[in-house]
């Protein structure tokens, strides 16, 4: 359905640039948070968002209000539905799993998208209508008629890995899944090996949605035991599940902080991993210094340890310090670009002579 793909950062630039007179829509699989970053998006610049789940909707009086006589006219009117705005406030209108939607729900759709009306009553100035849509064979879906899909500026999210990896960052979710997913991305959308759009029925498979619910249960958990494994199980699929166990039973990866605070006990280990490792570690530095303020007393050991580490990446490592350069060029970790700009100006420094060296 949509050829243009934008991930989070990109889909907020596309909120920004798009006038609120434009309707967009989602396309995207489930559980890949495109209420919740719509959410906090609009919550942030003080619009309410209210999610209409057209799928779960059996009568257009749900959206439409009940109909009623107008004593004076003798005229029928419809009384607002509860979610309709009547202090005049503009809202972010959600159209979640519009492609789930009744032919009639979706005739009602119509008048809303093309006109921002509802039985004749306009939604305030400034409102906007965004859907959501899952696309692929394993949905239960409605056919779109082409009038509606016209009415809508249409684009696929697809939210990164790294993206995911920094939400549940700040969402403090349990470190073990952070570090399962770092060294295993394949797993945080499906199963590897499972076949494009397969229908899997009731078999549990991974999703991004799936694995913050994981974090949930390991959160203040020392130990996984049987019972805890066979929750997982039921969160993610046996699979998924087998492979994240054994994963966290084998040895754990060098983290961001081991690096800025730890190096010295680490620096031999790091040294014995693989391009693919060196870049784990390379993205968990980023993050730690993306979402962890860091303390005044310990500014200088982190600065001291970073420059360290990239020295180690250039003399040995050369794929992975450009690894770590093309982070620092990217659009993903901009609080801790401006950390290495304003507190680390000598590892600024490397970074862009890296950088000019490569490009010559």
């Amino acid at each position: 359905m949509a050829n243009i793909k934008v991930n989070c950062a990109e889909l907020q630039q596309v909120l920004d640039m798009t006038p609120d007179s434009h309707n967009i829509m989602l396309v995207g699989n489930h559980g890949i948070g495109k209420s919740e970053i719509l959410t906090r998006y609009f919550n942030n610049k003080g619009m309410r968002v209210t999610a209409l789940f057209l799928g779960q909707m059996s009568d257009p009086g749900d959206i439409l209000g009940l109909p009623q006589k107008d004593e004076e006219t003798g005229r029928t009117v419809f009384m607002p539905p509860y979610w309709f705005p009547t202090d005049g406030q503009p809202i972010v209108l959600f159209l979640d799993e519009l492609n789930r939607a009744r032919p009639e729900i979706l005739q009602t759709v119509m008048d809303l998208a093309l006109n921002r009306k509802l039985a004749g009553r306009a939604l305030p100035e400034g409102s906007r209508i965004i859907a959501a849509v899952n696309e692929g064979s394993q949905y239960q879906l409605t056919d779109l008629d082409p009038a509606l899909v016209s009415r809508f500026n249409i684009v696929r999210f697809q939210p990164t890995v790294q993206e995911w990896l920094l939400w549940a960052k700040e969402q403090k979710a349990d470190e073990r899944v952070i570090s399962f997913i770092e060294e295993n991305p394949q797993w945080l959308d499906r199963e590897p090996d499972s076949r494009e759009e397969e229908d899997t029925g009731l078999d549990k498979t991974p999703d991004r949605r799936a694995w913050k619910r994981v974090a949930d249960i390991l959160n203040g958990q020392d130990e996984v035991n049987t019972v805890t494994v066979k929750i997982i199980s039921s969160i993610v699929g046996t699979r998924a599940a087998a492979m994240f166990v054994k994963s966290i039973s084998s040895r754990k990866m060098v983290s961001g902080r081991d690096v800025l605070f730890n190096l010295e006990k680490v620096k031999e280990r790091l040294e014995s991993y693989s391009p693919h490792e060196l870049s784990v570690v390379n993205d968990n530095v980023f993050r730690t210094l993306e979402t962890e303020a860091i303390e005044a007393s310990k500014k200088e050991k982190a600065v001291k340890n970073l420059n360290a580490y990239f020295d180690m990446l250039c003399s040995n490592h050369r794929e992975a310090a450009a690894h770590f350069c093309n982070l620092y060029t990217e659009h993903t970790y901009t609080k801790a670009v401006k950390w290495l700009a304003t507190e680390n100006s000598e590892m600024t420094n490397k970074l862009i002579t890296f950088i000019n060296d490569i490009n010559i």
